[in-house]
């Protein structure tokens, strides 16, 4: 027995094998996050390819079978559309809806993130996790008991009413957003404001404000985002007046058929603005969607 114990001796664990494993796990976990971000990427980014190419076809080369990738260009689909007899005020509508709803969602989640943080009274876990769980309720299911109450209001097919309820489907967002950063700023730095005679208002707009500006940002770009884009609740709630501008890329659906060049041509318009903005404020954007999530 003891021969057989000194051939074959117990095994340990070594300590490099087993920092190998943990390397190789790494690895290919890394392997398999950046493949799925390809994928995703990948589903996103195409549709917006296709929808930019086919802007510059011609009908006739849309409907060709097939989509092709090589063809000759043309400008006529972006003249048509920038031609439109009402381009230029369906996108000032698009910019007041998309700004008003920016301005006033960011004031009012503003003053509710901060009392939801700094103070205590009765209801207040159940008021977070309610607007919680507004955000989870689709535009689409809100469409016809808004349309009725706006209509019987007077708010409907006004920009006022899409205002207001833009701001009220991101103020969730926003709320929860601003909750990380306020939590974080230092209750002495409000402490000391007050032994300096500052007031509640002075307090909230000389150092809350100026210290959440990140959140602030993100909170703004989400909110603009769908202010801008948002098309079902736009298309109920407003008229040929009053429309904005992914509204009115339905004035390409016609009798005769329906007007793809023009259509991609104004979706890519409507796409640019949002994707460019995003695009250089994503450093902004990026800190305010993450805020809190390392904190230890």
């Amino acid at each position: 027995m003891k021969n057989e114990s000194l051939k074959n001796p117990a095994k340990k664990d070594s300590p490099v094998g087993g920092f190998a494993a943990d390397a190789s796990n790494r690895g290919a976990w890394k392997a398999g996050k950046s493949f799925l971000l390809f994928i995703l990427a990948f589903l996103y980014i195409v549709p917006v390819i296709v929808l930019f190419l086919t802007s510059f076809k011609t009908q006739i080369q849309i409907m060709a079978k097939g989509f092709g990738w090589f063809f000759m260009p043309t400008l006529m689909n972006y003249s048509n559309v920038l031609l439109e007899q009402g381009f230029l005020r369906y996108m000032t509508n698009s910019l007041i809806v998309g700004l008003a709803s920016t301005f006033f969602t960011l004031l009012i989640g503003g003053f509710a993130s901060y009392a939801l943080v700094r103070f205590n009274f009765f209801g207040k876990g159940t008021i977070s996790f309610g607007t919680l769980l507004l955000r989870m309720i689709p535009p689409a299911v809100l469409v016809v008991p808004i349309y009725v109450l706006w209509s019987y209001f007077g708010l409907a097919d006004t920009l006022l009413g899409l205002v207001v309820i833009y701001v009220g489907l991101n103020l969730p967002f926003t709320i929860w957003v601003l909750i990380s950063f306020i939590a974080d700023v230092p209750v002495e730095l409000e402490e000391a404001a007050v032994m300096d005679g500052c007031g509640p208002w002075k307090i909230f707009f000389t150092i809350i404000l100026p210290l959440i500006k990140p959140g602030l940002a993100a909170a703004a770009i989400f909110t603009f985002r769908i202010a801008w884009n948002e098309f079902i609740l736009a298309l109920v709630l407003t008229n040929r007046v009053t429309r904005t501008l992914p509204v009115a890329t339905t004035i390409y659906l016609t009798d005769t058929g329906v007007e793809w060049g023009n259509i991609t041509a104004m979706g890519t318009l409507v796409a640019l603005p949002a994707i460019i903005f995003t695009f250089l404020a994503a450093k902004q954007l990026i800190a305010g969607l993450t805020a809190g999530a390392v904190k230890g």
